[in-house]
């Protein structure tokens, strides 16, 4: 493309909305432009990237033998209301009427028209396994949207759905989708890493789910590594455990005043307890259909609750912290609350660091005083029991090996479904004995707007982006520092030849001083840079090449060129 005549307009300040460096580059480097919050109309040069993405995932779907359909935007709000979702999406969907008063929704996702595709097409085993997929727009009514294309509203996602006789199949089909996830951010150039996960109201209880997630520094997800065995799961899922904890040994039971004490932290600091030796208790809502219980969780002193697990564990539909009214009728002190005998109508909750045979400070059920001695298999005197439930954090351990935290942009999920949509939209298949059975199904998706953004979130430096080579709008960029004709007909010449040689190619051929050209060429970021300066030229008969990534500038001949240029695009990815 010669710049002369394209469409790209770059901007020199950054948008006062962009918090982010992807948010920041894409607009200034003229990849997107801001429609509403939330909104983005995808330029020329994001646009070709996109469909280099596209590319890529199609084909590593067609190589494990899914089948591309498009499914659409609009979907009837009887389907959702069929699975019981239409109520549980809640205001994130957009829902609307058309002249009949009939109730529709913009798709935020589609298990619920896929079943219907699947239970009207499909009736035997025979024609088992099968996995179809979409490339489409979905619409999500995000509350606060920010980031850009990181947390839109309305966003490009591939969504592929599978089905199978019983799970043996389904778990012999998402090792095959899970090879192509990761063969399709391979391809990109991108660092990433799988990590268990929880597959909340998505996935059946205890099925597989992992992510796919970009190492960024700006990720809004929180990841567990174990280096020395190559573990990692997100930390709502990591089951990781404190190290170094030194018990206290049991003792009397005594009350202590603590005027306006009330955290953990304050007492420990105003009578030089170790915080680990006191235990934070909290009081949880939770929800299980119109039933709704209260919990009295107990971490040590300097955890948090995990509420992920927290809820996974109590098999509920919604938790929440009570409320101050709540607090009130059921007869506790914020601040000064523990696993007493006044604490009547709760069950407790333990989480597994605590030991529940060594002394620990807790609330004494009574303003401005705390228990000291309190032992948990001695003194509490409710129904209790232990469960993961904490938030892992630096320092924990896993089977004695150290932690490390990364932070992470999610692109990529894939969940088995079991029976949990099949089911309660009553689609069956016969088997070989001529018996109805309910399928196992299973979802996998990536955001591909997204993982346009997150990729240059993780490749960027202050001068702009550096794309990877595999999704880069262009391979090279090559601009021109000329005044004489003659200069400027060998850099058409040579641009004619990039393009035989099948080298996509952004021509600068604006007439632009050096130092603006090197400022866009920097901005845009994409792999390989080429100019033909003049002086250089005529006294050497040289061209100079750079790298975006690496920095490594080298010169050469015209006719070797073309060559040099493919070589470095092979060795950032370019032809993987």
């Amino acid at each position: 493309m010669r710049l002369s005549q394209g469409f790209w307009q770059t901007l020199k300040e950054i948008p006062n909305d962009a918090e982010i460096p992807s948010h920041q580059l894409m607009m200034r480097a003229g990849l997107i432009h801001k429609t509403a919050g939330g909104l983005y109309t995808y330029l020329p040069m994001a646009f070709r990237s996109l469909q280099k993405i596209k590319k890529i995932i199609r084909e590593e779907h067609d190589r494990i033998g899914c089948f591309e359909v498009q499914m659409s935007v609009i979907t009837p709000a009887e389907l959702w209301k069929e699975t019981g979702r239409w109520d549980v999406m809640g205001p994130q969907m957009l829902r609307i009427k058309d002249r009949a008063e009939r109730e529709l929704c913009v798709s935020p996702t589609n298990e619920e028209t896929v079943t219907d595709v699947f239970r009207k097409t499909i009736n035997s085993y025979k024609q088992l396994p099968v996995c179809l997929y979409q490339i489409n727009t979905k619409f999500r009514d995000e509350i606060r949207p920010r980031f850009g294309l990181l947390r839109g509203r309305e966003f490009t996602m591939k969504d592929g759905y599978s089905l199978h006789m019983d799970k043996a199949c389904l778990d012999t089909f998402y090792e095959k989708i899970y090879g192509a996830y990761n063969a399709i951010f391979k391809r990109m150039g991108l660092d990433f890493i799988s990590v268990e996960a929880d597959g909340g109201a998505m996935a059946s209880g205890g099925a597989k789910t992992h992510e796919f997630q970009l190492i960024a520094d700006n990720g809004e997800d929180t990841l567990v590594t174990v280096p020395a065995t190559g573990y990692a799961a997100n930390i709502e899922k990591a089951p990781t455990t404190r190290a170094n904890l030194k018990p206290q040994a049991a003792s009397d039971l005594t009350k202590i005043s603590t005027p306006n004490q009330k955290t953990c932290e304050e007492v420990a600091a105003a009578h030089g307890f170790d915080i680990t030796h006191t235990l934070k208790s909290l009081i949880m809502h939770v929800l299980r259909g119109e039933k709704e219980h209260f919990y009295m969780v107990m971490l040590l002193g300097d955890d948090q609750l995990n509420e992920v697990k927290f809820k996974n564990a109590m098999n509920a539909d919604h938790v929440r912290p009570a409320q101050a009214n709540e607090l009130e009728k059921l007869g506790l002190i914020k601040g000064f609350m523990g696993p007493t005998a006044q604490a009547e109508k709760l069950s407790v909750l333990y989480d597994l660091t605590v030991d529940l045979n060594s002394s620990y400070v807790v609330g004494a059920n009574e303003a401005e005083h705390h228990m000291k001695g309190f032992v948990p298999s001695r003194d509490t005197k409710l129904t209790f029991k232990q469960l993961d439930l904490r938030l892992a954090k630096e320092g924990d351990v896993m089977n004695g090996q150290p932690i490390v935290l990364k932070k992470g942009i999610e692109v990529g999920h894939v969940f088995q479904l079991g029976d949990k949509y099949t089911k309660s939209m009553g689609a069956t298949v016969l088997n070989a004995q001529g018996k109805a059975i309910t399928p196992q199904m299973g979802c996998y998706g990536i955001g591909v707007t997204r993982t346009l953004a997150a990729a240059i979130e993780q490749n960027h430096d202050k001068d702009g982006i550096i794309w990877p080579a595999a999704i880069a709008p262009y391979d090279v960029y090559f601009g021109m520092i000329a005044k004489a004709d003659e200069t400027k007909a060998i850099a058409e010449e040579i641009y004619k030849s990039f393009l035989d040689a099948g080298l996509e190619v952004l021509f600068d051929d604006r007439g632009m001083g050096p130092g603006g050209m090197f400022k866009d060429a920097d901005l845009i970021g994409l792999p390989v840079r080429v100019i033909l300066g003049e002086r250089d030229f005529q006294a050497t008969g040289e061209i100079e090449i750079k790298v975006r990534k690496t920095g490594e500038t080298l010169k050469v001949k015209r006719e070797a060129l073309i060559a040099t240029i493919k070589e470095k695009l092979q060795s950032l990815g370019k032809y993987a």
